[in-house]
Protein backbone atom coordinates (compact mmCIF):
# COMPACT_ATOMS: atom_id res chain seq x y z
CA UNK A 1 0.00 0.00 0.00
CA UNK A 2 0.82 3.35 -1.22
CA UNK A 3 0.81 6.65 1.26
CA UNK A 4 0.07 9.78 -0.90
CA UNK A 5 0.48 13.07 0.69
CA UNK A 6 0.02 16.10 -1.07
CA UNK A 7 0.44 19.87 -0.62
CA UNK A 8 -1.61 22.43 -2.45
CA UNK A 9 -0.81 22.93 -5.31
CA UNK A 10 0.83 26.38 -5.01
CA UNK A 11 -0.18 29.51 -6.98
CA UNK A 12 2.83 30.98 -8.74
CA UNK A 13 1.17 34.33 -8.95
CA UNK A 14 4.37 35.38 -6.14
CA UNK A 15 7.33 33.82 -5.18
CA UNK A 16 6.70 31.66 -2.07
CA UNK A 17 5.63 32.66 1.12
CA UNK A 18 6.15 31.53 4.81
CA UNK A 19 2.36 30.37 4.44
CA UNK A 20 3.33 27.63 2.04
CA UNK A 21 6.33 26.67 3.88
CA UNK A 22 4.54 26.06 6.74
CA UNK A 23 2.49 23.86 5.09
CA UNK A 24 4.75 22.04 2.82
CA UNK A 25 6.90 21.67 6.32
CA UNK A 26 3.90 19.41 7.68
CA UNK A 27 3.87 17.27 4.74
CA UNK A 28 7.48 16.54 4.66
CA UNK A 29 7.07 16.04 8.33
CA UNK A 30 4.49 13.43 7.96
CA UNK A 31 6.41 11.92 4.86
CA UNK A 32 9.41 11.20 6.99
CA UNK A 33 7.22 9.84 9.48
CA UNK A 34 5.59 7.29 7.25
CA UNK A 35 8.82 6.38 5.46
CA UNK A 36 10.54 5.79 9.17
CA UNK A 37 7.52 3.26 9.50
CA UNK A 38 8.66 1.36 6.72
CA UNK A 39 5.72 2.12 4.77
CA UNK A 40 5.65 3.56 0.54
CA UNK A 41 5.27 7.15 0.20
CA UNK A 42 4.48 9.14 -2.42
CA UNK A 43 4.66 12.64 -1.46
CA UNK A 44 3.70 15.59 -4.19
CA UNK A 45 3.86 18.85 -4.45
CA UNK A 46 3.72 21.55 -7.43
CA UNK A 47 2.61 24.37 -9.21
CA UNK A 48 -1.03 25.53 -10.26
CA UNK A 49 -0.11 27.87 -13.30
CA UNK A 50 -2.83 28.58 -15.15
CA UNK A 51 -5.74 31.66 -15.22
CA UNK A 52 -6.81 35.18 -15.32
CA UNK A 53 -4.22 35.86 -12.29
CA UNK A 54 -1.73 34.82 -13.47
CA UNK A 55 -1.73 36.51 -16.74
CA UNK A 56 -2.88 39.73 -15.34
CA UNK A 57 0.75 39.48 -12.86
CA UNK A 58 2.60 38.60 -16.32
CA UNK A 59 1.86 41.20 -17.96
CA UNK A 60 2.47 43.55 -15.37
CA UNK A 61 5.65 42.55 -15.15
CA UNK A 62 6.03 42.85 -18.88
CA UNK A 63 6.63 38.76 -19.44
CA UNK A 64 4.97 36.18 -21.24
CA UNK A 65 3.00 34.21 -18.78
CA UNK A 66 4.94 31.17 -19.29
CA UNK A 67 8.07 32.78 -18.49
CA UNK A 68 6.47 34.14 -15.55
CA UNK A 69 5.66 30.71 -14.67
CA UNK A 70 8.69 29.19 -15.13
CA UNK A 71 10.95 31.78 -12.85
CA UNK A 72 7.95 31.66 -9.85
CA UNK A 73 8.04 27.76 -10.48
CA UNK A 74 11.58 27.89 -10.30
CA UNK A 75 11.82 29.87 -6.70
CA UNK A 76 9.28 27.27 -5.31
CA UNK A 77 12.01 24.02 -6.52
CA UNK A 78 14.58 25.48 -4.98
CA UNK A 79 13.43 26.78 -1.75
CA UNK A 80 12.03 23.35 -1.41
CA UNK A 81 15.79 22.01 -2.46
CA UNK A 82 17.25 24.38 0.06
CA UNK A 83 14.41 23.13 3.12
CA UNK A 84 15.54 19.56 2.39
CA UNK A 85 11.88 19.12 1.45
CA UNK A 86 11.78 15.30 0.65
CA UNK A 87 8.99 15.50 -2.15
CA UNK A 88 8.41 12.32 -4.52
CA UNK A 89 7.19 14.46 -7.20
CA UNK A 90 6.92 18.34 -8.38
CA UNK A 91 4.08 18.56 -11.02
CA UNK A 92 3.63 22.05 -13.00
CA UNK A 93 0.09 22.42 -14.34
CA UNK A 94 1.30 23.60 -17.60
CA UNK A 95 3.38 20.50 -18.37
CA UNK A 96 2.19 18.12 -21.51
CA UNK A 97 1.25 15.18 -19.98
CA UNK A 98 -1.18 17.22 -16.91
CA UNK A 99 -2.71 18.63 -19.83
CA UNK A 100 -3.45 15.18 -21.99
CA UNK A 101 -4.83 14.15 -18.42
CA UNK A 102 -7.03 16.90 -18.25
CA UNK A 103 -8.90 16.33 -21.23
CA UNK A 104 -9.23 12.69 -20.64
CA UNK A 105 -10.87 13.17 -17.69
CA UNK A 106 -13.08 15.40 -19.03
CA UNK A 107 -13.82 13.29 -21.75
CA UNK A 108 -15.06 11.00 -19.16
CA UNK A 109 -17.24 13.73 -17.34
CA UNK A 110 -18.72 14.83 -20.25
CA UNK A 111 -20.01 11.04 -21.47
CA UNK A 112 -20.99 10.86 -18.04
CA UNK A 113 -23.41 13.50 -18.86
CA UNK A 114 -22.52 15.92 -15.96
CA UNK A 115 -21.39 18.53 -18.20
CA UNK A 116 -24.02 21.52 -19.36
CA UNK A 117 -23.91 24.76 -21.14
CA UNK A 118 -25.28 27.36 -18.64
CA UNK A 119 -25.26 31.34 -17.63
CA UNK A 120 -22.93 32.46 -15.05
CA UNK A 121 -23.44 36.02 -13.15
CA UNK A 122 -22.19 37.24 -10.37
CA UNK A 123 -19.70 39.41 -8.43
CA UNK A 124 -15.92 37.66 -9.44
CA UNK A 125 -12.71 37.32 -7.63
CA UNK A 126 -9.74 37.34 -9.81
CA UNK A 127 -7.59 36.51 -6.52
CA UNK A 128 -9.36 33.94 -5.57
CA UNK A 129 -10.63 32.97 -9.05
CA UNK A 130 -13.90 32.52 -7.59
CA UNK A 131 -17.84 33.44 -7.82
CA UNK A 132 -18.77 35.19 -4.15
CA UNK A 133 -22.01 34.36 -3.08
CA UNK A 134 -22.56 37.86 -2.52
CA UNK A 135 -26.05 40.25 -2.44
CA UNK A 136 -24.47 43.66 -2.08
CA UNK A 137 -26.15 45.70 -4.82
CA UNK A 138 -23.10 48.21 -4.67
CA UNK A 139 -19.07 46.98 -5.88
CA UNK A 140 -18.60 44.66 -3.12
CA UNK A 141 -15.32 43.34 -2.31
CA UNK A 142 -13.24 40.09 -1.61
CA UNK A 143 -12.57 39.41 2.38
CA UNK A 144 -9.61 37.78 1.56
CA UNK A 145 -7.83 39.87 -0.83
CA UNK A 146 -9.75 42.99 -0.22
CA UNK A 147 -10.35 44.07 -3.03
CA UNK A 148 -13.34 45.01 -5.58
CA UNK A 149 -14.92 42.28 -7.43
CA UNK A 150 -15.99 41.90 -11.07
CA UNK A 151 -19.47 41.66 -12.13
CA UNK A 152 -19.47 38.73 -15.01
CA UNK A 153 -21.99 37.91 -16.83
CA UNK A 154 -21.12 35.09 -19.11
CA UNK A 155 -22.00 31.63 -20.85
CA UNK A 156 -19.47 28.60 -19.51
CA UNK A 157 -19.59 24.87 -19.03
CA UNK A 158 -21.27 23.62 -15.87
CA UNK A 159 -20.36 20.36 -14.00
CA UNK A 160 -23.32 19.16 -12.38
CA UNK A 161 -22.75 19.00 -8.56
CA UNK A 162 -26.21 18.92 -7.64
CA UNK A 163 -26.73 15.74 -9.05
CA UNK A 164 -24.37 14.27 -6.31
CA UNK A 165 -25.65 15.56 -3.33
CA UNK A 166 -26.53 12.21 -1.44
CA UNK A 167 -22.94 11.13 -2.28
CA UNK A 168 -21.29 13.94 -1.21
CA UNK A 169 -23.78 14.61 1.92
CA UNK A 170 -22.65 11.39 2.96
CA UNK A 171 -18.82 11.95 2.71
CA UNK A 172 -18.13 15.41 4.64
CA UNK A 173 -20.38 13.66 7.64
CA UNK A 174 -18.04 11.19 7.76
CA UNK A 175 -15.97 11.64 10.88
CA UNK A 176 -12.26 10.25 8.75
CA UNK A 177 -12.95 12.46 5.99
CA UNK A 178 -12.53 15.79 7.02
CA UNK A 179 -9.95 17.03 9.28
CA UNK A 180 -9.93 18.92 12.27
CA UNK A 181 -13.53 18.46 13.05
CA UNK A 182 -14.46 22.16 13.41
CA UNK A 183 -13.66 22.13 9.72
CA UNK A 184 -16.04 19.12 8.63
CA UNK A 185 -18.81 20.83 10.88
CA UNK A 186 -18.07 23.88 7.71
CA UNK A 187 -18.82 21.84 4.83
CA UNK A 188 -21.58 19.90 6.55
CA UNK A 189 -23.46 23.39 6.97
CA UNK A 190 -22.55 24.59 3.69
CA UNK A 191 -23.66 21.04 1.69
CA UNK A 192 -26.93 20.54 4.02
CA UNK A 193 -27.90 24.03 2.25
CA UNK A 194 -28.13 22.32 -1.18
CA UNK A 195 -25.14 22.05 -3.86
CA UNK A 196 -25.29 24.01 -7.20
CA UNK A 197 -23.63 23.23 -10.37
CA UNK A 198 -20.58 25.33 -10.78
CA UNK A 199 -18.28 26.72 -13.85
CA UNK A 200 -15.71 24.58 -15.09
CA UNK A 201 -14.61 27.29 -17.39
CA UNK A 202 -13.93 30.72 -18.52
CA UNK A 203 -14.96 33.15 -21.64
CA UNK A 204 -11.54 34.79 -22.99
CA UNK A 205 -9.20 34.02 -20.49
CA UNK A 206 -5.96 33.33 -22.81
CA UNK A 207 -3.86 31.42 -20.31
CA UNK A 208 -5.20 28.54 -19.75
CA UNK A 209 -6.25 24.84 -20.98
CA UNK A 210 -8.61 25.07 -24.04
CA UNK A 211 -11.98 22.63 -23.73
CA UNK A 212 -11.90 20.68 -26.42
CA UNK A 213 -15.23 21.28 -28.84
CA UNK A 214 -15.91 24.83 -27.10
CA UNK A 215 -14.68 27.66 -28.86
CA UNK A 216 -13.27 30.41 -26.60
CA UNK A 217 -13.43 28.60 -24.00
CA UNK A 218 -10.47 27.62 -21.03
CA UNK A 219 -10.70 25.22 -18.10
CA UNK A 220 -11.58 26.87 -14.83
CA UNK A 221 -8.60 26.81 -13.04
CA UNK A 222 -9.69 24.41 -10.19
CA UNK A 223 -11.17 21.97 -12.68
CA UNK A 224 -7.74 21.86 -14.38
CA UNK A 225 -4.87 22.97 -10.86
CA UNK A 226 -7.23 19.86 -8.57
CA UNK A 227 -6.10 16.95 -11.39
CA UNK A 228 -2.44 17.75 -11.00
CA UNK A 229 -2.93 15.50 -8.08
CA UNK A 230 -3.35 12.62 -10.28
CA UNK A 231 -0.88 13.24 -13.04
CA UNK A 232 1.64 14.49 -10.82
CA UNK A 233 1.31 10.41 -9.95
CA UNK A 234 1.63 9.77 -13.18
CA UNK A 235 5.47 8.70 -14.42
CA UNK A 236 7.09 10.70 -17.10
CA UNK A 237 6.66 8.69 -20.50
CA UNK A 238 4.20 5.95 -18.74
CA UNK A 239 0.58 5.54 -20.24
CA UNK A 240 -2.18 8.19 -18.70
CA UNK A 241 -5.29 5.66 -18.66
CA UNK A 242 -6.99 6.54 -15.71
CA UNK A 243 -8.04 2.50 -14.95
CA UNK A 244 -4.61 2.29 -14.08
CA UNK A 245 -4.07 5.48 -11.46
CA UNK A 246 -4.18 3.34 -8.66
CA UNK A 247 -1.18 1.54 -9.78
CA UNK A 248 0.70 5.18 -9.03
CA UNK A 249 -0.89 5.41 -5.63
CA UNK A 250 -3.91 6.75 -5.96
CA UNK A 251 -6.41 7.57 -3.99
CA UNK A 252 -4.54 10.66 -1.91
CA UNK A 253 -4.15 9.49 1.59
CA UNK A 254 -4.11 13.06 2.53
CA UNK A 255 -4.53 16.38 0.95
CA UNK A 256 -3.05 19.02 3.53
CA UNK A 257 -4.55 22.57 2.43
CA UNK A 258 -5.27 26.07 3.50
CA UNK A 259 -8.75 26.31 5.69
CA UNK A 260 -9.87 28.67 2.78
CA UNK A 261 -9.89 26.60 -0.18
CA UNK A 262 -11.56 23.48 1.70
CA UNK A 263 -14.59 23.88 -0.28
CA UNK A 264 -12.86 22.75 -3.35
CA UNK A 265 -10.97 19.76 -2.15
CA UNK A 266 -13.70 18.35 0.26
CA UNK A 267 -17.02 18.93 -1.81
CA UNK A 268 -16.13 20.00 -6.12
CA UNK A 269 -12.98 17.24 -6.41
CA UNK A 270 -15.21 14.21 -4.64
CA UNK A 271 -17.83 14.75 -7.10
CA UNK A 272 -15.83 15.43 -10.48
CA UNK A 273 -14.27 11.88 -9.19
CA UNK A 274 -17.47 10.15 -9.15
CA UNK A 275 -18.56 11.60 -11.88
CA UNK A 276 -15.41 10.13 -13.86
CA UNK A 277 -15.52 6.77 -12.33
CA UNK A 278 -12.49 7.15 -9.94
CA UNK A 279 -11.82 6.99 -6.48
CA UNK A 280 -11.93 10.11 -4.09
CA UNK A 281 -8.81 11.53 -1.44
CA UNK A 282 -9.37 9.34 1.56
CA UNK A 283 -8.74 12.35 3.76
CA UNK A 284 -8.91 16.82 3.58
CA UNK A 285 -6.62 18.56 6.29
CA UNK A 286 -7.55 22.08 6.57
CA UNK A 287 -4.84 23.75 8.56
CA UNK A 288 -5.24 26.87 10.08
CA UNK A 289 -3.46 30.61 8.79
CA UNK A 290 0.04 32.14 10.40
CA UNK A 291 -0.69 35.74 11.77
CA UNK A 292 3.01 37.59 12.93
CA UNK A 293 2.78 39.24 16.19
CA UNK A 294 -0.70 39.08 16.04
CA UNK A 295 -1.22 40.90 12.48
CA UNK A 296 -2.48 39.39 8.99
CA UNK A 297 0.78 39.49 7.25
CA UNK A 298 0.76 41.83 3.86
CA UNK A 299 2.95 43.62 1.73
CA UNK A 300 1.48 46.47 2.67
CA UNK A 301 1.90 46.01 6.07
CA UNK A 302 5.69 45.45 5.79
CA UNK A 303 5.22 41.96 7.80
CA UNK A 304 5.93 39.39 5.35
CA UNK A 305 8.36 36.88 6.59
CA UNK A 306 10.14 35.41 3.71
CA UNK A 307 11.05 31.79 4.59
CA UNK A 308 14.53 32.46 2.11
CA UNK A 309 15.60 34.99 4.36
CA UNK A 310 14.36 33.09 7.75
CA UNK A 311 16.10 29.74 6.38
CA UNK A 312 19.74 31.88 5.86
CA UNK A 313 19.43 33.47 8.91
CA UNK A 314 18.20 30.91 11.55
CA UNK A 315 18.54 27.05 9.73
CA UNK A 316 15.98 24.84 8.90
CA UNK A 317 15.51 22.20 11.76
CA UNK A 318 14.92 25.88 14.01
CA UNK A 319 12.21 27.39 12.26
CA UNK A 320 10.54 23.32 11.66
CA UNK A 321 10.39 23.43 15.15
CA UNK A 322 8.78 26.35 16.47
CA UNK A 323 6.63 26.07 13.40
CA UNK A 324 5.44 22.32 14.13
CA UNK A 325 5.50 22.56 17.92
CA UNK A 326 4.42 25.65 19.20
CA UNK A 327 1.55 26.08 16.47
CA UNK A 328 -1.38 23.37 16.77
CA UNK A 329 -1.99 22.08 13.45
CA UNK A 330 -5.12 22.88 12.10
CA UNK A 331 -5.49 26.06 13.80
CA UNK A 332 -4.39 29.58 13.30
CA UNK A 333 -1.41 30.74 14.45
CA UNK A 334 1.35 33.99 14.87
CA UNK A 335 4.68 33.94 14.21
CA UNK A 336 6.33 35.46 17.33
CA UNK A 337 10.06 36.60 16.82
CA UNK A 338 10.68 36.58 20.33
CA UNK A 339 8.79 33.25 21.22
CA UNK A 340 10.51 31.93 18.74
CA UNK A 341 14.14 32.55 20.05
CA UNK A 342 12.64 31.67 23.85
CA UNK A 343 11.44 28.38 22.31
CA UNK A 344 14.13 26.95 20.35
CA UNK A 345 16.63 27.67 23.14
CA UNK A 346 14.60 26.02 26.12
CA UNK A 347 13.64 22.58 24.30
CA UNK A 348 16.73 22.21 21.72
CA UNK A 349 19.87 23.99 23.23
CA UNK A 350 19.06 23.26 27.07
CA UNK A 351 16.40 20.49 27.65
CA UNK A 352 17.61 17.90 24.90
CA UNK A 353 21.36 19.67 24.14
CA UNK A 354 22.47 20.20 27.07
CA UNK A 355 21.44 16.18 28.32
CA UNK A 356 22.82 15.05 25.88
CA UNK A 357 26.45 17.14 25.78
CA UNK A 358 26.51 16.53 29.64
CA UNK A 359 25.86 12.50 29.84
CA UNK A 360 28.25 11.59 27.55
CA UNK A 361 30.78 13.94 28.35
CA UNK A 362 30.81 12.02 31.77
CA UNK A 363 30.11 8.87 29.75
CA UNK A 364 33.59 9.06 28.15
CA UNK A 365 35.61 10.43 31.02
CA UNK A 366 34.73 7.45 33.52
CA UNK A 367 34.16 4.46 30.53
CA UNK A 368 37.09 5.11 28.48
CA UNK A 369 35.17 7.63 25.73
CA UNK A 370 32.52 4.37 25.12
CA UNK A 371 28.64 4.00 26.66
CA UNK A 372 29.11 2.24 30.09
CA UNK A 373 28.82 -1.39 30.72
CA UNK A 374 26.58 -3.08 33.20
CA UNK A 375 25.38 -6.34 34.50
CA UNK A 376 21.90 -7.56 34.20
CA UNK A 377 21.13 -7.00 37.91
CA UNK A 378 22.49 -3.92 38.18
CA UNK A 379 19.51 -0.95 40.03
CA UNK A 380 15.94 -1.18 39.20
CA UNK A 381 13.53 -0.72 35.92
CA UNK A 382 14.65 2.69 35.21
CA UNK A 383 11.39 5.24 35.02
CA UNK A 384 12.89 6.65 31.72
CA UNK A 385 12.16 2.98 30.56
CA UNK A 386 8.52 3.51 31.43
CA UNK A 387 8.04 6.65 30.42
CA UNK A 388 10.30 5.74 27.13
CA UNK A 389 7.94 3.18 26.31
CA UNK A 390 4.82 5.17 26.51
CA UNK A 391 6.15 8.03 24.75
CA UNK A 392 7.06 5.60 21.59
CA UNK A 393 3.25 4.39 21.55
CA UNK A 394 1.80 8.05 22.10
CA UNK A 395 3.93 10.16 19.72
CA UNK A 396 3.01 7.19 17.04
CA UNK A 397 -0.65 7.96 17.28
CA UNK A 398 0.14 11.48 17.54
CA UNK A 399 2.27 11.50 14.51
CA UNK A 400 -1.21 9.57 12.52
CA UNK A 401 -3.08 12.21 13.46
CA UNK A 402 -0.90 15.04 12.73
CA UNK A 403 -0.72 16.21 16.04
CA UNK A 404 3.16 17.52 15.60
CA UNK A 405 2.38 19.70 18.75
CA UNK A 406 1.42 16.43 20.88
CA UNK A 407 4.89 14.71 19.30
CA UNK A 408 6.73 17.18 20.70
CA UNK A 409 5.39 18.28 24.25
CA UNK A 410 5.77 14.61 24.98
CA UNK A 411 9.09 14.07 23.89
CA UNK A 412 10.33 17.29 25.45
CA UNK A 413 8.25 16.31 28.54
CA UNK A 414 10.12 13.03 28.52
CA UNK A 415 13.93 14.79 27.96
CA UNK A 416 12.92 16.62 30.77
CA UNK A 417 12.37 13.95 33.29
CA UNK A 418 15.73 12.61 31.83
CA UNK A 419 17.31 16.00 33.30
CA UNK A 420 15.68 15.48 35.97
CA UNK A 421 16.63 11.51 36.89
CA UNK A 422 20.07 12.69 36.39
CA UNK A 423 19.99 15.38 38.86
CA UNK A 424 18.34 13.57 41.52
CA UNK A 425 20.73 10.18 41.15
CA UNK A 426 23.95 12.77 40.73
CA UNK A 427 26.22 10.06 39.37
CA UNK A 428 29.23 13.19 39.67
CA UNK A 429 28.88 12.64 43.21
CA UNK A 430 28.21 8.69 42.90
CA UNK A 431 31.33 7.84 41.13
CA UNK A 432 33.44 9.08 43.81
CA UNK A 433 33.15 5.71 45.29
CA UNK A 434 34.83 2.89 43.54
CA UNK A 435 31.67 0.31 44.70
CA UNK A 436 29.31 2.61 42.47
CA UNK A 437 30.99 2.00 39.12
CA UNK A 438 28.28 -0.45 37.45
CA UNK A 439 25.65 1.89 38.99
CA UNK A 440 27.02 5.38 38.00
CA UNK A 441 27.17 3.22 34.27
CA UNK A 442 23.49 2.21 34.74
CA UNK A 443 22.64 5.64 35.19
CA UNK A 444 24.34 7.14 32.58
CA UNK A 445 23.36 4.66 29.83
CA UNK A 446 19.58 5.07 31.19
CA UNK A 447 20.08 8.76 30.00
CA UNK A 448 21.29 8.40 27.21
CA UNK A 449 19.24 5.27 25.55
CA UNK A 450 16.42 7.79 26.11
CA UNK A 451 18.56 10.78 23.97
CA UNK A 452 18.71 8.38 21.19
CA UNK A 453 14.99 7.87 21.55
CA UNK A 454 14.34 11.63 21.72
CA UNK A 455 16.61 12.14 18.71
CA UNK A 456 14.67 8.98 17.06
CA UNK A 457 11.25 10.48 18.05
CA UNK A 458 11.84 13.84 16.40
CA UNK A 459 13.56 12.56 12.91
CA UNK A 460 10.53 13.50 11.51
CA UNK A 461 10.12 16.85 12.64
CA UNK A 462 14.05 17.93 13.15
CA UNK A 463 15.85 15.62 11.34
CA UNK A 464 19.76 17.42 11.19
CA UNK A 465 19.18 17.74 14.80
CA UNK A 466 18.02 14.92 15.08
CA UNK A 467 20.66 12.91 12.85
CA UNK A 468 23.56 14.93 15.50
CA UNK A 469 22.10 13.18 18.02
CA UNK A 470 22.48 9.74 16.85
CA UNK A 471 25.66 10.36 15.72
CA UNK A 472 27.04 11.49 19.03
CA UNK A 473 25.82 8.28 20.55
CA UNK A 474 28.13 6.78 17.97
CA UNK A 475 25.97 5.80 15.05
CA UNK A 476 26.59 6.86 11.63
CA UNK A 477 23.84 7.12 10.51
CA UNK A 478 19.94 7.07 11.23
CA UNK A 479 17.89 3.87 10.39
CA UNK A 480 15.68 3.14 7.68
CA UNK A 481 12.87 2.70 9.86
CA UNK A 482 12.10 2.22 13.63
CA UNK A 483 10.63 -1.45 13.01
CA UNK A 484 13.64 -2.80 15.35
CA UNK A 485 15.46 0.72 16.82
CA UNK A 486 12.32 2.09 18.01
CA UNK A 487 12.27 0.00 21.53
CA UNK A 488 14.10 0.13 24.47
CA UNK A 489 17.53 -1.25 25.40
CA UNK A 490 18.98 -1.37 21.41
CA UNK A 491 21.68 1.49 22.46
CA UNK A 492 25.22 -0.92 23.05
CA UNK A 493 26.77 -1.10 25.92
CA UNK A 494 30.60 -0.21 25.14
CA UNK A 495 30.13 1.46 22.22
CA UNK A 496 32.87 3.80 21.32
CA UNK A 497 31.33 7.73 21.59
CA UNK A 498 32.78 10.54 19.98
CA UNK A 499 34.08 13.49 21.51
CA UNK A 500 30.90 15.37 22.98
CA UNK A 501 29.52 18.53 20.26
CA UNK A 502 26.43 20.89 20.90
CA UNK A 503 23.53 19.32 18.71
CA UNK A 504 22.11 23.05 19.04
CA UNK A 505 23.65 26.14 19.75
CA UNK A 506 21.78 29.10 21.01
CA UNK A 507 20.00 32.07 19.19
CA UNK A 508 21.07 35.29 20.16
CA UNK A 509 18.40 37.30 21.24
Amino acid sequence: MTITITTPLYYVNDKPHLGSTYTTLACDTYARFQRLQGKKVKFVTGVDEHGQKIQLTAELNNLSPIDHCNNISSLYKDLWNRWNITNDTFIRTTSPRHQELVYKFFDRVNRSGDIVIGKQTGWYCIGCEEYKDVSDSNKPTCPLHLKELEWRDEENLFFRLSKYQNQIESLVSSPTFIHPNSRRNEVVNFVKKGLRDFSISRQNVKWGIPVPGYKGQTFYVWFDALLGYISALIEPGAKIDLDRIEDFGWPASVHVIGKDILRFHAVYWPAMLLSAGLKGPQKVYGHGFLTREGQKMGKSLGNVLDPKELLEQYGADTLRWYLLSDISFGKDGDFQLRRFKDLVNSDLANTIGNLLNRTSTMSRKWFNNRIPTFSENTGNISILENMSKDTIVYTIDRYEAMDFKGVSEKVIQLASEANTYLNENEPWSAIKSKDNRELVGYYIYNVLETCRIVGFLLSPIIPEISLKIIKQLGYKDMPLNWTDDLKWGVLKQGMEIPESMPVFLKLEN
